[in-house]
């Protein structure tokens, strides 16, 4: 609420004449008023200048060296072989969109390929993820929670997929990020075709069926030698695989699991699952 002034009565100007008289004085003293300004303002304007304000730090990830991960600007075609190995070819600084907004649309029957832009984009993320050790550069390769709103015949899908499924990935990009570091170089991903499978709706709690891929396997180069880890489980929606579970499927202890590290590539698999 704005509250009303009102000057005394003694104070309103009674006359044409006396209000031009008050006016000059008023005028004449800010006048005045603003002289004085000026005279500090010289006086002071040959001190330094204020320091311009720092830098302000961003949030920003990269990878360095050839990492084998594809950017938006720069995407090779590949060439899926026997083992539906993929191996993308740049690297990313941030984050590449993989399928947006599909989360929200209905599934489809479509096998999802490795030699696809989206799988090659999910692949960047995960890989920038684990050697950033910042999982939120993953989210995009990572299973969307609308699709598992629509997936899950069980109830608070989205509490599970945020506080169990997110999470442990979340754990889990951290535990390979100790193990691989940010220099590591990635070579390829081998997602064992032999091993895919269409999960049917009612199996696994499900009510809308997608195709699993278990035991992926994660192979890059590290100090001059080639190693390898575990994607624990790949579930798509409409043709696009996405990680679902990286280090494992389950855990009995609440921490960062690896899935199979090896040297070499090791070994895809074990089949089955859902």
């Amino acid at each position: 609420m704005r509250l009303s002034r009102q000057a005394p009565l003694a104070m309103r100007i009674a006359s044409p004449a006396l209000a031009r008289s008050l006016f000059a004085r008023s005028l004449f003293a800010r006048s005045l008023l603003a002289c004085i300004s000026l005279a500090g303002v010289l006086l002071t304007g040959c001190g330094s200048p204020p320091a311009p304000p720092s830098p302000t730090t961003t949030a920003s990830a990269s990878v360095t060296g050839s990492s084998a991960v594809s950017s938006p600007s720069a995407t090779p075609a590949r060439t899926a072989t026997p083992t539906r190995s993929a191996t993308p070819q740049a690297s990313p600084t941030a984050a590449v969109p993989v399928a947006p907004g599909a989360g929200a649309r209905p599934q489809t029957q479509a096998r999802p390929r490795t030699n696809s832009a989206a799988f090659r984009n999910a692949m960047a993320d995960l890989w920038l993820a684990v050697t950033t050790g910042n999982p939120g550069f993953g989210r995009p390769a990572f299973f969307p929670e609308a699709a598992y709103r629509q997936v899950k015949a069980i109830p608070y899908p989205d509490s599970d997929w945020q506080y169990r499924l997110w999470y442990d990935f979340t754990l889990d990009v951290r535990a390979a990020h100790r193990l691989a570091g940010r220099d590591a170089q990635l070579v390829r991903i081998v997602v064992p075709a032999s091993y895919e499978l269409w999960v049917p709706p009612g199996a696994c709690y499900n009510s809308v069926g997608y195709w699993h891929a278990p035991g992926a396997r994660v192979v890059y180069r590290e100090h001059g030698q080639e190693r390898s880890f575990g994607i624990a489980s790949l579930i798509s929606w409409r043709g696009v695989w996405y990680v679902v579970h990286l280090g494992a499927v389950s855990r009995t202890v609440v921490t960062g699991i690896v899935d199979q590290p090896a040297v070499g590539p090791g070994v895809p698999g074990p089949p089955g699952g859902c």
